[in-house]
């Protein structure tokens, strides 16, 4: 379930680069023929070409930016075609359920997908293109920064990215979860709870995502009158830092009685928290995530968050991108998203300082 938001792709495809060099570029520059070219790059000049001449190859097709037009290969020769899904990490929950509705959507379709954690994090992703014989027609990245993809997007195949701001990317399509409306509902929550002194946890994470977050919070909270934010703790996507980062947060003056956390992780760390510092949950304090993980019916109390359609945002990309290399356009699209109220969230004690002795 989507809706479309903006008309065309964004630029960077591969249609978009009247330049690119082409294997015959490649030989003219190494000093040999097509057909050498041909033959090292598809990793079959074992015993046909010296290792000199090979690596002579490879240096000029590093030095012009070439890759194979692979996706029009696959069509020419009739191969099954293969996407690329780029995530951050394998240990994140939320990045495996992306991966299950790709490679669900892919089934359907007969095209392969091979995930890519990437070794940086967030951070730059090496070229996993290096490697001459890989046979991939498009990438789909999740949470990733555009600018940790250069090494990806210069590969000259088509690039759909999820959990990224639209129009900036250097993508043929987007797919994003509502996470400005997931934080527009977390808040209308806790102001109707009657909550007006509230923390933020907010993911030590340099990504367009938790950006949105920080930036939707504080715009919602100044749209209440009343209502303020009276702590902002950065911690790393780990319950041991997050409870560090809460313990904080709960130190400030006025206390908040609810923290409002970036993700899942957070929230568990913030709930860890709260019961070092004597607090109860919700009673004494209302906590709040985004992601719903497995998590957040595992706590006690279950937490109140925003579910994200992790499984959809990988089934539309794979569809994006199946889009792109059939010839049309894929634009952006945003999915919906949820707030699930559980026991984490209540209405503000009448004395914030009193069960901390405050």
């Amino acid at each position: 379930m989507s809706r479309a938001r903006g008309a065309g792709p964004a630029d960077g495809g591969a249609n978009d680069r009247p330049n690119r060099p082409t294997s015959r570029d490649v030989a003219d520059r190494a000093g040999v023929s097509q057909a050498t070219v041909s033959l090292v790059l598809r990793d079959r000049w074992h015993g046909r070409v010296s290792p000199g001449r090979a690596e002579s190859v490879r240096e000029a097709a590093r030095a012009l930016g070439y890759r194979p037009n692979l996706a029009a290969r696959s069509l020419r020769l009739g191969q099954r075609r293969t996407a690329l899904l780029v995530v951050p990490a394998l240990t994140t929950e939320f990045f495996a359920r992306v991966h299950s509705g790709a490679a669900r959507m892919a089934a359907e379709h007969d095209i392969g997908v091979v995930l890519y954690p990437s070794p940086g994090g967030v951070g730059p992703a090496p070229d996993p293109f290096a490697s001459a014989s890989a046979t991939v027609d498009g990438v789909i990245a999740s949470s990733m920064a555009a600018e940790a993809l250069t090494g990806l997007r210069d590969g000259g195949l088509p690039l759909v990215m999820l959990d990224s701001e639209p129009g900036l990317a250097p993508a043929v399509a987007t797919v994003n979860p509502d996470i400005a409306d997931g934080m527009r509902q977390v808040c209308a929550h806790l102001l109707r709870l009657g909550h007006r002194d509230v923390g933020h946890l907010a993911a030590a994470v340099d990504t367009w995502t938790f950006h949105a977050r920080a930036r939707v919070l504080a715009e919602s909270l100044a749209g209440a009158g009343s209502a303020r934010l009276v702590a902002t703790e950065r911690s790393g996507l780990t319950v041991h830092e997050a409870t560090a980062a809460a313990e904080r947060a709960l130190r400030a003056s006025p206390r908040p009685t609810a923290l409002v956390c970036d993700d899942d992780v957070l929230a568990a760390g913030a709930c860890k928290a709260a019961r070092r510092m004597g607090l109860r949950v919700p009673q004494d304090l209302s906590v709040t995530g985004i992601d719903d993980l497995v998590l957040a019916a595992a706590v006690e109390p279950e937490l109140t968050t925003v579910r994200l359609p992790a499984e959809e945002m990988g089934a539309a990309g794979l569809t994006a991108l199946l889009s792109v290399l059939g010839g049309r356009e894929a634009g952006n699209t945003l999915l919906p998203v949820e707030l699930v109220c559980r026991g984490s969230t209540a209405a503000p004690p009448h004395d914030p300082g009193a069960a901390s002795g405050r």
